[in-house]
């Protein structure tokens, strides 16, 4: 498996997350976001979107971290992260989207590239914006979480794996995070392992 991603993507750190939970084996190449790689036409090729993750297995390109996910969830069962149950599958998905969904789409960089330079909105009032989404998803994943120690329970699932990159962020653009006890205590837990710890930015940075 050859990985394409960017080291401080949030979704490209979630697909490394859950390749190194389900101990696969696989090649990272970077695309260089800031470079303006994933424009070039052989990343075009792979990902119409221009975007990452892309994950290229057994001849074909898989692209959007959740699909690429939910395809390893399928392929490499253990250890599950989507429940069979379907409450619970419905749970978790619904906690991860918080993050996947409507925190990291309105803030990541395409959109605040746009907002800079065709709205000309100053760097203060978009740090504001990513502060004012990532509070707002925040909350609502705060008051969704479990008794822990991660988000649905004993076990890391799809949305700690979707929170983890999500926090990274939030301290990036200085996001207060004091008010959410859970996703600190989730977060905690989650970097206790050392699937988490050897998909950080920090340790595949180029």
């Amino acid at each position: 498996m050859i990985l394409h991603d960017y080291f401080r993507s949030s979704a490209g750190y979630r697909v490394r997350i859950a390749l190194n939970l389900k101990g696969v084996a696989y090649e990272r190449r970077e695309v260089l976001l800031l470079e303006r790689q994933q424009n070039a036409p052989e990343h075009l090729a792979r990902n119409p979107q221009g975007l990452v993750p892309a994950l290229e297995v057994e001849g074909r390109v898989l692209t959007q971290s959740l699909a690429i996910i939910d395809w390893l969830d399928a392929r490499f069962p253990e250890p599950k992260l989507l429940a069979l149950d379907t409450d619970a599958r419905a749970a978790t998905l619904a906690r991860a989207l918080v993050i996947a969904a409507d925190v990291h789409p309105v803030n990541n960089l395409r959109v605040m590239r746009w907002l800079a330079h065709e709205l000309e909105v100053p760097e203060e009032k978009r740090t504001l914006w990513s502060q004012h989404w990532i509070g707002e998803g925040l909350g609502a994943l705060e008051r969704l979480a479990g008794e822990g120690p991660f988000l649905g329970g004993d076990a890391p699932d799809l949305s700690d794996v979707c929170l983890v990159p999500q926090l990274f962020n939030a301290r990036r653009v200085g996001a207060p995070l004091e008010g959410y006890p859970k996703l600190l205590r989730a977060e905690a837990a989650c970097a206790e392992l050392p699937a988490f710890q050897a998909a950080h930015p920090d340790r595949v940075a180029p």
